[in-house]
């Protein structure tokens, strides 16, 4: 395995997640989503790290908040939407639905998955068998519909749950046990929800992070995956946005 994730908690409000790609050979990595530079900066310092890239998955400020600092001290390319380049004028490489980027010898795929913001995108990496998704699919939820419409987000997520089975999920928020909470509520008599509960419950209670999922898990036990239409998306979307 010549590449590493990396998980920075960055213990806010939001519970958010930086995550980091390592290339190991090189010690050169990519930070996605980078919420605060000092926290990269100081992660970096202690594990000889190289920071080489950024990935921006859309313009929310947690999400993006610590790539101006981080840019201060290095020439680096910095990814993200085009769809959102006015948000967010450090992009240097606008990325588009199925453009493909590389780190290392690694190909990344790009796939737009409007809803959350209208600019949102994922960064799918096929040899890794994982998915860098943001804020469009979490572990046994979805993200709120902001910027676009229910139908986009209902497209979107059906995107992502057409990956392979096997594909790891790292999104950026904690948000597990709150979707968990929910998909129980919703769908009560589902095993894989109530045993998936008591594990995402038990682990945070020992401050654990529980992520990544995968595709395949999040097929039984995320509702947002389960429904079979826009209209019925809705519903549970504005049901989840009030619970």
């Amino acid at each position: 395995m010549t590449f590493q994730i990396h998980m920075i908690d960055v213990k806010n409000q939001l519970q958010n997640y930086i995550w980091l790609l390592e290339h190991q050979p090189s010690k050169d990595v990519v930070a996605i989503d980078p919420t605060e530079a000092h926290l990269v900066e100081a992660y970096c310092a202690e594990n000889n790290l190289n920071l080489t890239q950024i990935w921006l998955t859309h313009w929310h400020k947690d999400h993006t908040g610590g790539v101006p600092e981080l840019l201060l001290n290095r020439n680096i390319p910095v990814y993200g939407p085009r769809e959102e380049l006015t948000k967010v004028p450090f992009i240097t490489h606008p990325l588009q639905d199925q453009a493909q980027i590389k780190f290392h010898d690694l190909d990344v795929e790009i796939i737009a998955v409007p809803g959350h913001t209208l600019g949102h995108i994922v960064y799918f990496i096929e040899a890794l068998e994982l998915v860098f998704c943001g804020d469009t699919l979490f572990a046994m939820g979805c993200g709120r519909v902001f910027e676009g419409t229910y139908e986009q987000m209902y497209h979107s997520l059906n995107r992502l749950a057409a990956l392979p089975a096997r594909t790891k999920v790292y999104c950026t928020h904690e948000y597990t046990l709150a979707n968990a909470k929910f998909a129980l509520h919703v769908e009560p008599n589902n095993l894989a929800i109530q045993q998936r509960f008591d594990e995402v419950e038990a682990k945070r209670m020992l401050s654990q992070c529980t992520l990544p999922s995968t595709i395949e898990l999040e097929l039984e036990t995320n509702p947002f995956l389960r429904v079979e239409s826009v209209a019925e998306f809705q519903r549970l979307r504005e049901l989840k946005d009030n619970f």
